[in-house]
Order: structure tokens, then C-alpha cells, then sequence
């Protein structure tokens, strides 16, 4: 039997690699070796050079795994000779020269556009008192009250970068759109979906925190994947 591939665990704005915490466990107890980046949040640039790097480190095929902002780090790090494979999570999945401003701009301002607040230092927020309505309305209120107390904020410049030659072009892609998200609008993730040409695209009633409240369906795409590349 072919070894399993290392899974890297990529978070998008607004949250960290806790995010993945229902998911870890499911990915360790299959035998999976796992990471989850901490990226900071501060250009594209910056967040795929950490990834990159991080990827380079697991010493093996790793299969990159991206939540919402973080599909457009992993097309960027997934260049990295090891990487097998990408999995977009309700992400952004930009070509060369996009950027995420243009990629919202397809479509009117999703409903979670409304909450984002900037702060003197070039830094973007989620409104507390909307976090859980435009984040993650399918989670627990104590869930959604956590997350949006310890959220990381994104820097403006991260909407305006344009990303580079996406990974996805030569390497295996897979995608989960979220139907409930306020974050991405949904027809603009199924639109990606379809440009990058995903193997395999499931649609899950989720909100954007589909990574959280949606664990075993996101792992069993991932073995999916997995499978796949081994």
C-alpha cells in the first residue's frame, strides 16, 4: 500500500490553525502526519513563503489543505516540488494576476462584507456582534463567541495582492463549496471550482466555517485526495 501523504493544514483571515481543531484529530487517528501552519496574515507574499516553507520542512508528497483566504496561499505554495496535491475549502482560488478584490468584484458584496472593520494599522476585522450570522452560523454560539474573541485580523493589502502562477495548474485540485456561505459568495466558489478543474467538487450545506462545523465530510474529501496522490 502506497504511503499516506503528509497533510498541511493552510487557514484563511480572521481565524488561525485552531480552526482545524475538529479536523486534526480525525486526519491523526487515520494515520495521517499532520501540520497546520500559523500564517501571519500580513501580504500573500508573506503567508506563502510561510506555507512554503513549511511544506518543504514535512520532508515527503504533502497534500496542501485551504480555507477560505488560504486558497489563494496554497496556489502560491504549492509549488513547492513535494506538494502532490491542493484541496480548496470554501477558498479562494485565484489565477495569475488576480487578486481577491477582483475576484469579489464578480459578483455584489457578499453579506459578510457588511461586517468587516478596518483599524488604524492597515488591518481588517469581523464585527463581533455579526461574527457568528456571517462566519460560522452553524456552530455552537459558545464556538462562534471563541472564535470571534480570539480572531486574527488580515492586512487590507492581502485583498489588492495579485497572486502569481496558481499551483493548480499543474498539480490536482479538489473543492468543497459551502451553499450557506456569507463570506465567498457560493456561485463565485462553484465558479472556481469549475476554472481550476477541480477532480472532485462537493457542496455541502455549511457556512464559510465549513472546516469546523463540517469535519467528516472535509476528511473524507481529503482522503479522497489523499488516495489519490499516495
Amino acid at each position: 500500500m502506497p504511503a499516506k501523504p503528509n497533510i498541511l493544514l493552510v487557514h484563511g483571515a480572521w481565524g488561525d490553525a485552531s480552526h482545524w481543531r475538529h479536523l486534526i484529530p480525525l486526519l491523526l487517528d487515520a494515520g495521517y502526519n499532520v501540520g497546520a501552519v500559523q500564517n501571519p496574515l500580513t501580504s500573500l507574499a508573506d503567508d506563502i513563503q510561510r506555507t512554503r516553507k513549511l511544506a518543504e520542512a514535512q520532508g515527503g508528497p504533502t497534500l496542501l489543505v485551504g480555507h477560505s483566504y488560504g486558497g489563494a496561499v496554497i496556489s502560491g505554495a504549492g509549488h513547492a516540488a513535494n506538494v502532490t496535491g491542493l484541496v480548496f475549502i470554501a477558498a479562494f482560488a485565484p489565477d495569475e494576476g488576480d487578486s481577491l478584490g477582483s475576484l469579489f468584484a464578480r459578483t455584489d458584496p457578499p453579506a459578510g462584507a457588511a461586517g468587516i472593520r478596518p483599524d488604524p494599522d492597515g488591518f481588517l476585522w469581523l464585527a463581533r456582534d455579526s461574527f457568528r450570522e456571517h462566519f460560522c452560523a452553524d456552530l455552537p454560539e459558545q464556538d462562534a463567541r471563541i472564535m470571534a474573541v480570539t480572531q486574527k485580523p488580515i492586512a487590507a493589502r492581502c485583498f489588492e495582492d495579485q497572486a502569481g502562477a496558481p499551483a493548480w495548474r499543474g498539480k490536482p485540485s479538489w473543492y468543497q463549496v459551502s451553499s450557506g456561505d456569507h463570506m465567498i459568495p457560493p456561485a463565485t466558489q462553484a465558479w472556481m471550482a469549475e476554472r481550476i478543474g477541480a477532480r472532485k467538487t462537493i457542496t455541502l450545506d455549511a457556512s464559510h466555517a465549513s472546516l469546523a462545523s463540517r469535519p467528516r465530510e472535509i476528511f473524507a474529501l481529503i482522503e479522497e485526495a489523499a488516495g489519490a496522490v499516495a
